[in-house]
């Protein structure tokens, strides 16, 4: 077991995000200072880790000289933008080489958005191909690994983020969202990984001209407090329309929940072991500290797993038949990995039950926001099982295989997707092994502030484990 991080005395620290900004703004270092560190741990961990897609550490340099960030509340704080959001100047590949290496012309929406929280973008961060798979592996370069022992996924699609996060190469990272890849690298790397609402933040190009938009950006962090901040200041560029204003959160609310528990997954696949023993260990501590617990059965069926395969592969036929229409000039069809092609012909053979699925999908809302009728959240485990080695969900892998092993571990997080509801993933167990697992909360629409008490309660009442507190196995040089 091989861990890897670059927490150090340098002008980072152990800082999360909100205490460098405080740094920064107080005089007690610079954004120049603070950029530097944080490239300094890039140059360290990169190397064992391969997170980072593109390299944008000179613009960086400038803009930490120039110290003209939005005053929000990471004002300086060095950071990095998922490589399938648009980024003036940035190639954006989606992590793949069928796209061509191509500087974005302008920002997308939501980046402006990120850039009012007063980040300092360092470049891009690694993605598997069109964010379709739940590690972050190639076949055509190395994968992402991930920080607590590098034979392991990072998971994905944002494991590039939450790999350098968790390592301590940068204090904060964006990700999105559409199936759990916020959620998903979070559990896997150890972090606090949020997906708003939909319609919290301001949507993705993609995701608006879906029929049901799935996508939802985010950020992956290692404090509750920086994923409260960033919320808050999101909705300070831009209120939300239909959903009631989070606000700063601060600390744990007053108000005792009740809390529903969910372990049984849409495949029928029993959760593995250590995920079990970590839900058990989560129902004991939420009762020591007064909420009320309850199991309940699955709020939807086996058709839910079904219908959204179907919308999912129907992405993967997107890129397939439409890539040179919908990305652009260039767009190499030969390049695709065979994990996307193999998604693309699952679609072909079930296009014509689309309609249906939609429809489905559509009523699945109804029922998963039922259960917030009895209850205020939603707990089960963030993932099926623990973060695979790499080359189990081998995108060059035979499709069959891959694809049931696939199943199996996102086995909870697409039900939020597909409803619009937001959830968190937090980081309270640990393998046998050493090893991160997230425990997962949901809420209904627009109640990411009950979300945001309880992690800062459940924060409180058992700190995260921290990568840098590891002692017993040898860290990568």
């Amino acid at each position: 077991m091989k861990y890897v991080h670059a927490f150090c005395d340098d002008a980072l620290g152990d800082g999360d995000g909100v205490a460098v900004a405080a740094a920064i703004r107080s005089g007690e270092i610079s954004a120049a200072e603070a950029l530097e560190a944080a490239l300094g741990r890039i140059d360290k961990v990169n190397p064992h880790l391969n997170a980072i897609a593109v390299d944008d550490r000179e613009r960086a340099r400038d803009r930490a000289l120039d110290s003209d960030f939005p005053a929000g509340s990471f004002a300086g704080v060095p950071s990095i933008i998922k490589n399938n959001t648009l980024f003036e100047g940035l190639p954006t590949q989606s992590g793949s080489a069928a796209v061509p290496a191509r500087p974005a012309t302008a920002n997308e929406p939501f980046t402006d958005q990120l850039l009012s929280t007063g980040v300092n973008i360092v470049g891009a961060s690694t993605l598997p191909a069109f964010g379709l798979t739940a590690s972050t592996e190639f076949v055509d370069r190395d994968p992402t690994r991930n920080p607590w022992d590098s034979d392991y996924s990072s998971g994905a699609s944002s494991g590039g983020s939450a790999a350098l996060v968790a390592s301590g190469a940068l204090p904060i990272a964006h990700g999105n969202d559409g199936g759990g890849s916020i959620r998903i690298p979070a559990a896997a790397c150890g972090l606090v990984g949020l997906k708003p609402s939909r319609g919290r933040v301001i949507p993705s190009p993609t995701g608006k001209i879906l029929p049901i938009n799935i996508i939802c950006d985010g950020m992956l962090t290692r404090t509750v407090r920086d994923t409260a901040h960033f919320i808050s200041d999101a909705e300070k560029y831009r209120r939300p329309a239909n959903l009631p204003l989070v606000g700063l959160v601060e600390g744990p609310g007053r108000r005792r929940l009740r809390c529903a528990v969910l372990t049984d997954t849409v495949t029928g696949v029993p959760i593995d072991d250590d995920t079990a023993t970590a839900v058990d260990g989560a129902v004991a501590l939420l009762t020591s500290l007064g909420h009320e617990v309850e199991k309940i059965p699955l709020p939807v069926d086996g058709t839910f797993a079904r219908q959204f395969i179907e919308y999912w592969a129907m992405l993967a036929f997107a890129v397939d038949r439409l890539g040179k229409r919908a990305i652009r000039d260039g767009f190499d069809h030969d390049a695709l990995d065979p994990f996307t092609l193999g998604l693309s012909r699952k679609y072909r053979r079930a296009f014509w039950r689309t309609p249906a699925s939609l429809l489905g999908l559509r009523r699945a809302t109804a029922r998963v926001r039922g259960v917030f009728e009895r209850f205020d959240v939603l707990m089960s485990p963030t993932l099926g099982h623990a973060t695979p080695k790499i080359g189990y969900l081998d995108p060059a892998g035979d499709f069959d295989v891959i694809f049931q092993r696939l199943l199996r571990y996102v086995a909870f997080t697409p039900a939020n997707n597909t409803s619009g509801l937001p959830a968190i993933s937090l980081p309270m167990a640990q393998t046998s092994e050493g090893l991160p697992l997230g425990i997962h909360f949901s809420a209904d629409l627009g109640r990411e502030r009950t979300l945001l008490e309880l992690a800062f309660e459940i924060e409180a009442a058992q700190p995260f484990a921290r990568i840098q507190d590891r002692a017993s196995t040898p860290q990568v040089d």
